[in-house]
């Protein structure tokens, strides 16, 4: 079993490939200095496995690695992820005082 980590930036999400088939896939859009994980999804026969929460730890570090952006969490899978990992959350884009 193979598993490969992308960034498909033409098509806004990250994917997990097994085996060269998507296993799972993490949504998101650029919005000026944020980029905002929308939607994760994982193959229903494939879940249970962390397949997801392995996908958002690739795309969080590769968003910290690449860029200057802020991460908003719009999807609940990647803020659940983000509070049990608190030492991430520096990463957060902090929310405006209304």
């Amino acid at each position: 079993m193979t598993d490969q980590f992308l960034n498909e930036p033409d098509a806004n999400r990250y994917v997990l490939l097994r085996d060269g088939v998507i296993a799972s896939s993490l949504d998101y859009s650029v919005l000026g200095d944020s980029i905002s994980m929308t939607r994760a999804y994982t193959n229903p026969r494939l879940r249970g496995h962390g397949l997801a929460g392995e996908l958002v730890e690739f795309a969080v570090d590769d968003v910290e690695r690449t860029t200057r952006l802020r991460i908003i969490p719009m999807c609940w899978y990647v803020a659940e992820w983000f509070e049990s990992h608190p030492e991430r959350a520096g990463l957060l884009k902090p929310r405006s005082a209304a």
